[in-house]
């Protein structure tokens, strides 16, 4: 018999270095280490794992990570550094206030197409002036066919929930904001007990001032069929796994001219014949965007400096 179909199975709800919550079937926690001195688990991995000592709350060993059906991770020259796996969605929270970084979303969204994970983009405070700047650079996402969502956390919460929970019901959906753009509050209103979640959590993992780092599964209804993952903020999001060749490929605005190229092996970047080029020249493409993709291509086919 397989060894693994012996073990219990468990789902992991937080991590913080080799030090990872299982949750079990039946709602109990515990913490696991992974068997030797590697470890690949991620929050939202289905892993099979095996109690140490007699204490019904003894801490376990993980011995597998069951298949994912996709992970969600971003790459530089050094490191990888995985967010979260087995995804149904994800939800890009940004703000005019402070002004979002389009570049950061437009990273975000290329990992996510190439996980094969659907996304959205929620444009919080939208009561605040600066709103109608987010809302003009976003037009461009929303042209090429991205859900965006608008509402005002704290101003409106009524109405926020309203828009959310039908989003959020039945999934599992991984949260990325930068710092300001109401994250935390977003949690702290689907997950009413979430700050004492993370107490617990940071108390058993013991990462005291460390706890920002972790990332986080919240159950949000109590059939324990829709979940939150809080993942940390970032400053970098590298782009080192996607071949520079695919890169337009998972941007829906120059994919849909990518056929119009001369050439089949064409960078958008100065060939003649180039059909992403042309559609930029129309104005079917915003200048903004081909600008990431001139700045994500040329990090992509740099050699590394090691």
């Amino acid at each position: 018999m397989n060894k693994t179909v012996e073990l219990d199975l468990g789902l992991v709800v937080a991590a913080h270095g080799r030090h990872f919550i299982v949750e079990t079937p039946e709602g109990r926690r515990l913490i696991c280490h992974p068997r030797g001195k590697k470890s690949d688990c991620v929050v939202g991995d289905r892993v099979r794992w095996m109690p140490v000592g007699a204490a019904s709350d003894a801490e376990g060993v993980i011995e597998h990570i069951e298949a994912r059906r996709n992970l969600l991770f971003r790459q530089d020259e050094w490191r990888t550094k995985s967010f979260a796996a087995n995804l149904d969605q994800l939800m890009v929270l940004v703000a005019g206030e402070p002004m979002f970084s389009e570049s950061q979303l437009t990273r975000a969204l290329i990992a996510a197409e190439s996980a094969g994970i659907p996304a959205c983009i929620v444009l919080n405070k939208i009561d605040l002036p600066a709103a109608a700047a987010a809302r003009e650079r976003l037009q461009p996402y929303r042209a090429m066919g991205i859900e965006l969502l608008e509402l005002s956390l704290k101003a409106r919460r009524e109405d926020a929930m309203a828009i959310l929970q039908p989003k959020l019901q039945g999934r599992t959906t991984l949260v990325l904001g930068p710092s300001g753009t109401g994250k935390s509050t977003l949690i702290n209103h689907m997950v009413p007990n979430a700050a004492a979640e993370v107490g617990e959590i940071s108390q058993a993992l013991n990462s005291g001032r460390h706890t920002t780092t972790t990332t986080r599964w919240y159950w949000i209804d109590e059939a324990r069929t829709s979940a939150l993952i809080d993942s940390p903020g970032f400053q970098e999001f590298g782009m080192r796994h996607i071949e520079a060749q695919q890169l337009a490929l998972l941007m829906p605005d120059l994919r849909a001219h990518v056929g119009e190229c001369r050439f089949y092996n064409c960078t958008h970047r100065q060939e003649p014949g180039c059909g992403v080029r042309a559609a930029l020249e129309r104005g079917e493409i915003s200048p903004a965007r081909y600008r990431i993709y001139g700045e994500i291509h040329e990090e992509l086919t740099q050699p590394p400096r090691w």
